[in-house]
């Protein structure tokens, strides 16, 4: 049974920005903030007190909105160690490995570098819960920016691990467009039509499609998809390494 109480709610364009709160200390704590307004009406809202950020990399669109949350409350902001110097905002440092409490609720830090080299996602083993941020979306993955394929391929292995029942918090509602690009890798994958399906319905609603669930995106997802035989032979390359798979699936994403 979770102990914290979660709030996912949209900003900017396309980014998802997540509350969680103990309702016991009254501790509440931001999974990024990419925008300093949109976080404090979400905070208004519900007549929290924000104490915590948690960063999972140091793109603007998950950082930007700090310098004024810091402003507005007294909080503590924890971040990846190796973007500490360059984004001069967080007062803890967090690496791979190191494990953590928020309000009496593990984290562990998960080093996920290949959308950037600083990129940390945080796992909550007794919440069942994962923010995964810019490693994996719904159908999707992050672009490569400052790591390599053979890196990413690796971090989403390692996220891969995580329970099957482990939900999936993502930085963005990329959903729709993932989608639309992962039916024509793996058209002959009858969970992935049927999901996509659901997720058109959902949009043409303005539902959200988040969060997911590791169980989901193993068996949809054709980024987690790469070692498996039917999508290494859908994309013609049965006998590759699954790095190669893998980074040919990427390539052709951001192509598409």
């Amino acid at each position: 049974m979770p102990k914290l109480e979660y709030v996912q709610f949209p900003c900017l364009s396309d980014n998802y920005g997540v509350l969680l709160h103990d309702p016991e200390s009254g501790a509440t704590a931001a999974i990024d903030a990419p925008d300093a307004d949109a976080v404090g009406q979400a905070l208004q809202g519900r007549d929290w007190r924000l104490t915590h950020i948690f960063v999972t990399h140091k793109h603007a669109d998950h950082i930007g909105g700090i310098p004024a949350l810091a402003a507005a409350y007294d909080i503590e902001v924890t971040g990846p160690e190796k973007s500490a110097a360059e984004t001069g905002l967080y007062d803890i440092k967090v690496r791979d490995g190191d494990r953590f409490s928020f309000a009496g609720v593990e984290f562990r830090a998960i080093a996920t570098p290949g959308h950037t080299l600083d990129h940390i996602s945080y796992y909550l083993p007794s919440e069942e819960a994962a923010f995964v941020a810019d490693t994996i979306f719904a159908l999707g993955c992050g672009r490569v920016i400052e790591g390599t394929h053979a890196m990413m391929w690796d971090s989403l292995k390692r996220l891969r691990e995580l329970p099957e029942e482990t939900l999936l918090y993502c930085g963005h509602e990329y959903t729709l467009a993932n989608g639309r690009f992962a039916v024509t890798v793996e058209p002959g994958n009858a969970a992935l039509r049927a999901r996509f399906a659901e997720v058109e319905e959902l949009r043409g609603k303005n539902e959200p499609t988040l969060p997911t669930t590791m169980a989901a995106e193993k068996a949809t997802n054709p980024f987690l998809r790469a070692d498996v035989p039917a999508l290494m032979r859908a994309v013609g390359m049965p006998n590759a390494d699954p790095a190669e798979v893998f980074a040919d699936i990427r390539t052709r994403k951001d192509k598409f």
